[in-house]
């Protein structure tokens, strides 16, 4: 029983927090963006099922919570027939039906019948919102926490290295990496790490000289801070931090709010970046991780966050600090992958209004449904696929069949 609460304290309940966080802004994005276009809205849920408790507010939307907190959802009026109404001739019957029990007019405030320039904006909305929330996250971490910096400089090369092999020296200091400006070593390792086996253009200051080098960093197997393992590349060069040069550095709030946009692009490109190396083959597909290693992560980052605090509340006040940082990078990763152009995401969707704006006409019911199948079975299919990478990441196998033998 103390194992269970220990387990929902360490992992599931930031994990659900986490998630609740960001998907409840993804839909708040969509929502307010509704309300911008005058779009009759009938329901927001945090979470799915049954309603533990809700409200209804003055325009009429009952905002609930319900008891499954694995995401949330707003509903637009009519949005219980809109996967079956899609196309021209039932628009217009669903038309007909609204404005004959509701009135002339009404149909204008459904969704369906906005322009589609709206119906795009509202939908554009929530991942909107994730890369707003992640820049606002960043700069008050930035603000209120800082950063620490390490500075880029050789501490030692490794022999037989990818970094010896580039003629890397110690004490160069790395002024610029794959053609991004790096002012810290954390930024270093963070290009290294997804350019494995590729060839890496560097800038480095030599004693007041700027030296052009090339490497490729080799793919190694590194321990991960989960207890599993991951693949990631390595140049063979160390950092001054274990002699102590290290410094925090504090934004002020403008200063945050571009560097808060900075970091929230950096991820965003080394998504696409890294997701397309797997595409093409460079990248090991295992590397996918799905709930259950977000779910571990966010244990460890609470923990990790509270290692070494004095007392309760800065402990409480650690892990917080913590997992707002991996609130917005899970944030970007959200809202990027609801912009890929799958149906079912808001980048189908996207997708069928491109197509709408261009024929004037909404496409066949019969093509968008089949869009809808098939773009669940894909989302379906991605989900098993990383799940099934993190049971093997954390090792469960190995675990069940020790207890089978």
């Amino acid at each position: 029983m103390l194992g269970l609460i220990q387990t929902a304290l360490t992992y599931i309940i930031p994990f659900l927090l986490v998630l609740t966080v960001v998907v409840t802004i993804h839909e708040l994005g969509h929502y307010w963006a509704a309300r911008a276009c005058r779009v009759a809205i009938d329901q927001f849920s945090i979470g799915f099922g049954r309603r533990i408790f809700g409200w209804r507010d003055r325009q009429g939307v009952e905002w609930r919570v319900g008891w499954i907190p694995l995401g949330g959802y707003v509903r637009f009026s009519g949005d219980e027939n809109a996967a079956s109404v899609p196309d021209q001739n039932n628009l217009s019957a669903m038309r007909q039906k609204i404005e004959a029990e509701q009135g002339p007019g009404a149909a204008d405030r459904f969704f369906h019948f906005k322009p589609v320039w709206q119906r795009a904006f509202i939908t554009a909305a929530g991942p909107l919102a994730n890369f707003v929330l992640a820049i606002i996250i960043f700069a008050f971490l930035l603000m209120s926490v800082g950063e620490t910096v390490i500075p880029a400089r050789v501490a030692a090369v490794q022999p037989g290295s990818p970094a010896a092999a580039a003629g890397f020296r110690v004490d160069d200091v790395v002024i610029e990496a794959n053609g991004q400006k790096i002012d810290n070593f954390f930024d270093l390792q963070q290009i290294i790490a997804v350019r494995s086996n590729a060839p890496t253009q560097f800038l480095v200051d030599r004693g007041g000289q700027v030296v052009s080098l090339s490497a490729t960093p080799e793919r190694r197997v590194m321990p991960d801070r989960m207890g599993g393992e991951q693949k990631i590349g390595v140049l063979g060069i160390s950092s001054p931090a274990d002699a102590g040069q290290r410094t925090v550095r504090r934004y002020g709030p403008l200063e945050a709010v571009g560097a808060g946009a900075e970091r929230t692009w950096r991820v965003l490109s080394t998504t696409v970046y890294y997701l397309g190396r797997i595409v093409t083959g460079r990248e090991s597909a295992d590397q996918l991780g799905g709930p259950l290693r977000i779910a571990q992560a966010s244990g460890q980052v609470a923990q990790s966050g509270a290692q070494g605090a004095p007392d309760a509340t800065t402990m409480l006040l650690g892990s917080a600090v913590a997992l707002l940082g991996l609130t917005a990078v899970l944030s970007v990763g959200i809202g990027f992958m609801n912009l890929l152009p799958v149906p079912v995401l808001d980048g189908g969707h996207l997708l069928f209004y491109a197509y709408e704006a261009v024929a004037r006409r909404p496409l066949a019911a019969k093509v968008q449904a089949a869009g809808y199948r098939v773009g669940l079975a894909l989302l379906l299919g991605l989900m098993l696929f990383a799940t099934w990478n993190d049971l093997q990441q954390l090792r469960v196998f190995k675990f069940l069949g020790g207890l089978i033998s």
